[in-house]
């Protein structure tokens, strides 16, 4: 989500030098701002622990930055704040107090955006900024790799991602494949997302219950997977990593949330509320009981489930 802040920074100061430190997988996010200098940084071994974090200081030293914007506020960034005194720091209020209000149930209203919460950071830096009219990246060719995945696939292709971290979160199986099989015999082509050994298994599984339906998962760098992106024409997705990708390309996304919900701040980027498909608050009306989907009440496991498939399969149809 830190993406399109960047984006509209540079929009509205493009003589600023910017350099953002990322972890390495992720420095393909920032693939089309050719004037950011991405540094990928390996945290668990290039520099893991306090000795690490003092080379990292070295090399943030090196780049003669005026201001650093932290956009975490984590131990290792206070440990780096202390190694680099001199250098105008703004930090991110992570706005604790109130999402502790919206999941003990005495507030139930939206927060501010994380998104912008990320921009009042650089706002503290005396960067003006605005995200009320974001630029996505151009949808870019699709790679041999993708091609050949694709093959004969029929268009449009209907993204979904049908996992997330927490099982909380994560739609029941059985459930979405009752929305797969229904958007399978429309004459699109259904791609599966997912990541790590289980979730590529399951999906392969998957892939051979239907038409039109293939898995991507496990066999796409992540570069190749936001170039596939940039061509759906919607995703699917549970409050997760996904979504929020599908959103940087300027993908209309359909959310699907249980225990946590998109009032707490973390509603993919320029979604609109009316995508965000959340569980039954009268059977569940302690919704959210978690911000991330660790935290949840008995009884509550699998509340995304009072979500319908008959609902989802509606409101794709209407973005589709």
């Amino acid at each position: 989500m830190i993406v399109p802040v960047i984006s509209a920074l540079i929009k509205s100061h493009p003589n600023a030098k910017i350099a953002v430190l990322t972890k390495t997988q992720f420095t393909p996010l920032f693939k089309h701002l050719p004037t950011v200098e991405v540094i990928g940084v390996d945290l668990k071994k290039q520099y893991k622990g306090l000795l690490g974090l003092f080379q990292l200081s070295k090399k943030i030293k090196a780049l003669r930055v005026n201001a650093v914007a932290d956009l975490h506020y984590v131990l290792r960034t206070k440990v780096l704040r202390i190694l680099l005194p001199g250098l105008n720091w703004a930090i991110l209020d992570k706005g604790r107090k109130e999402k502790k209000q919206l999941i003990t149930g005495k507030i139930f209203k939206p927060l501010k955006p994380v998104v912008e919460r990320y921009a009042d950071v650089f706002r503290q830096l005396g960067f003006d900024l605005s995200l009320s009219t974001p630029d996505f990246p151009i949808a870019q060719p699709l790679s041999k790799e993708i091609q050949s995945l694709l093959k004969e696939c029929p268009q449009p292709y209907i993204g979904i991602a049908p996992f997330a971290a927490y099982s909380s979160k994560t739609y029941s199986l059985d459930k979405m494949k009752a929305v797969i099989d229904h958007f399978s015999k429309t004459g699109a082509t259904v791609v599966l997302f997912g990541g790590g050994q289980a979730e590529v298994q399951k999906l392969n599984e998957i892939t051979n219950l239907f038409p039109n339906v293939i898995s991507v998962a496990g066999r796409l760098s992540l570069d190749d997977e936001l170039k596939l992106i940039g061509h759906l024409k919607a995703m699917l997705a549970m409050d997760s990593g996904n979504a929020h990708m599908a959103a940087l390309m300027g993908i209309q996304v359909l959310t699907l949330w249980g225990v946590t919900h998109p009032f707490s701040g973390f509603k993919p980027f320029n979604q609109s509320l009316k995508n965000c498909l959340v569980a039954d608050r009268n059977k569940f009306p302690r919704i959210p009981t978690s911000v991330y989907g660790k935290h949840y009440p008995k009884g509550y496991e699998k509340a995304i489930d009072s979500i319908s498939e008959k609902d989802i399969i509606a409101a794709i149809e209407k973005i589709v």
